[in-house]
């Protein structure tokens, strides 16, 4: 070694004893990767990485040639090399390895290494700066081979507090944080992957946030350039597998405007509320590069679009001559929900929502008649029966949500093919939600109608002796759905986010639970098993990383299906101390499953699960865990989960049944 051995810095790199003679091992000093070797007394190091293909010397074995040399020879291909010198016997086109002083104290076995040059900026630093410019603050993967180069400039961001990343142990639940963050925030978060088969894991999520409208980005390696296409280790045509499901798709060469492609991206994702998606091939991530990172400034406008005043006169009239006017409120609405809750304030209109509406406006509220359609109460489909006009504002006209075509129906929606989309409809209005109901509220002249609030209270009444009576029911099996969502109800904090999953859970959900002020997720389009756990990690990160969020509870939902998708990412929660209660309905099966089968009157079959006590299983991963198998523990349950500081999870013995 040249160096200047007063200029080395001596790292400390094993103890005394820990490795035999005739041994290999790998070890690290600073950023280094050293092969350390003992034989014959003595020490020496190498540069760990084999020349040929990168095959990690320290894994390999030292071994006696014919004239009774040492030689170190690397696992994978078999390359030989002296341990003194590094030199290779022969026989192939390699050089030499790096060597290493070494020296072997009373306290240690020390390295010397020159100091470290000063990071050089690269094209992905360029593309990660980028990207916190447009606001992105949350990084949802998994670091590996094929993205390192990517991931140590996502590390510098996060080492500057301008980003934070999670890891995540699937790269499925990746896809439904950012997904949900996205629902929550309207800002897109972003998943890391490798190429192949980590990339190919987001599909499902990225879809769930396509069809929900959520902005995401998709950050996935990609094998070397020079070997696409032939069939490399983990070589798939990225693009192409994204195509459908991205609105956005690029791979970044080395000849690309990286900021302007980061920039796209990001811009996509936010304008049309989509996933946006990046192929970062391994070579090029460490290109250098002095090109300036980009932002927004002068490239967003003001996201209102005011409707014209011809559909807002045709829009009034129709109001006005209503006598029994109703206000269906979907997720669209979020963002308008003051402006639509203060229309309906001013007509005297109940108002329901979708089920991904849910929580808009709390069960509370003297206009609330709860969620409309499969997952909804009898109050909501009423008022639709009996109703001469509906107003829906935010909604995508689901089959499940029921909104009556025969209806007179004013639709409002920024998006034009929203915009009777499954049938006609009498006014298609394009338009700001917001904009669209401030005006109503402020142009539309007194008019005489039916006084439906009086009639709400009492719908509200007839429906809250049901449920109350269905807390009665038991078969012995478990712990029917009304019960425990009547006590979720009175523990849940107003503005806590809720996640939920799918299945009879979820129906139940959407029938019992009664909203005072929550935020409510879910994956509605796709309605995919697994989603509320990885949600949570979503939501729980937006209370990190926005003023309105902070402090909230994060409370996610789910059935025993759908906690075991993704059950391992209540380790996740552990390690990064977040605080989320995951309410766990077990009843032993797919019950949605058996539910539809007889419903379709096939047999029943292959619906049931073996379970582990998920109690148990969130105590052994670091968390609180608690089983409720009688009904009257459960205030109890809720009160001592949510009171924990960091993961919890309330396991309830569920009857399938009473649902």
């Amino acid at each position: 070694m040249s160096e200047n051995a007063a200029l080395l810095q001596w790292i400390k790199v094993a103890e005394p004893d820990d490795l035999p003679d005739g041994r290999v091992k790998t070890v690290t000093a600073k950023t280094r990767t050293i092969c350390l070797s003992r034989f014959d007394g003595q020490w020496a190091a190498m540069d760990n990485r084999c020349p040929h293909q990168g095959g990690p010397l320290g894994e390999g074995s030292i071994e006696r040639g014919l004239d009774d040399k040492c030689w170190i020879r690397c696992p994978w291909h078999g390359w030989d090399f002296d341990p003194l010198t590094g030199k290779p016997p022969g026989g192939h086109e390699d050089s030499g390895q790096t060597i290493y002083p070494v020296e072997a104290r009373d306290d240690g076995i020390y390295v010397g290494i020159n100091a470290e040059p000063p990071h050089t900026r690269t094209v992905t630093d360029v593309m990660a700066e980028t990207m916190v410019a447009w606001g992105v603050k949350r990084v949802f993967g998994m670091v590996g081979h094929s993205n390192l180069g990517l991931s140590d400039a996502i590390r510098r961001r996060e080492v500057d507090g301008e980003l934070s990343f999670i890891g995540i142990r699937h790269e499925g639940a990746a896809a439904f944080a950012a997904s949900a963050y996205g629902k929550l925030t309207n800002k897109p978060a972003a998943c890391l992957t490798i190429a192949g088969p980590g990339a190919t894991n987001l599909l499902t999520g990225m879809w769930d946030a396509k069809v929900d409208r959520a902005p995401v980005l998709a950050l996935t390696g990609q094998v070397q350039t020079q070997v696409f296409g032939p069939g490399a280790f983990q070589d798939i045509d990225l693009t192409s597998a994204f195509a459908a499901v991205s609105r956005f798709s690029q791979t970044a060469l080395s000849t690309s405007k990286h900021a302007e492609l980061m920039s796209l991206a990001c811009k996509t994702a936010l304008v049309e509320r989509d996933v946006a998606h990046l192929v970062f091939p391994d070579d090029m991530q460490t290109q250098p590069s002095e090109a300036k990172a980009s932002g927004p400034d002068g490239r967003m406008a003001t996201p209102v679009v005011h409707a014209a005043e011809e559909d807002l006169a045709r829009a009034r009239d129709m109001i006005g001559n209503a006598k029994r006017p109703i206000v269906v409120m979907g997720h669209g609405a979020v963002g308008a929900r003051e402006h639509v809750i203060a229309l309906a304030d001013a007509i005297g209109a109940p108002v329901m929502t979708t089920f991904k509406g849910k929580g808009l406006i709390p069960d509370t509220h003297p206009n609330a008649a709860g969620v409309l359609g499969r997952s909804g109460t009898p109050i909501a489909s009423w008022f639709m029966n009996e109703c001469d006009l509906i107003i829906a504002l935010g909604s995508s006209f689901a089959n499940h949500t029921g909104i009556e075509p025969s209806k007179p129906i004013i639709q409002v929606d920024y998006d034009r093919m929203q915009l009777g989309k499954f049938h006609t409809v009498a006014l298609p209005i394009w338009g700001e939600l917001g904009s669209f109901a401030k005006n109503m509220t402020d142009t539309l002249p007194a008019a005489t109608r039916d006084d439906q609030l009086a009639e709400l209270k009492e719908r509200w009444a007839i429906w809250r002796d049901e449920k109350a009576s269905r807390r009665n029911d038991d078969n012995g099996d478990g712990i029917n759905a009304a019960s425990i969502f009547d006590s979720l109800t009175r523990h849940a904090p107003a503005d806590a986010i809720i996640c939920a999953d799918v299945g009879n859970n979820t129906y139940s959900f959407g029938r019992y639970f009664e909203p005072t002020g929550q935020r409510v997720l879910m994956s509605g389009y796709l309605g995919s098993i697994g989603f509320s756990l990885p949600a949570a990690l979503g939501a729980w990160s937006a209370t990190q990383d926005f003023d309105e969020y902070k402090g909230r509870k994060v409370i996610s939902i789910s059935g025993d299906g759908g906690f075991g998708q993704y059950a391992m990412e209540f380790t996740t929660a552990v390690k990064y101390g977040m605080n989320i209660t995951h309410v766990l309905l077990n009843n032993g099966q797919l019950g949605k499953i058996t539910k539809e089968q007889r419903a379709g009157e096939w047999e029943v079959w292959q619906t049931s699960l073996h379970n582990p006590s998920f109690a148990g299983f969130a105590r052994g991963c670091g968390g609180h865990g608690i089983r409720v198998t009688d009904v009257s523990k459960l205030d109890e349950a809720f009160a001592e989960a949510l009171a924990h500081d960091g993961p919890s999870l309330v396991e309830i013995m569920s009857d399938a049944e009473l649902v």
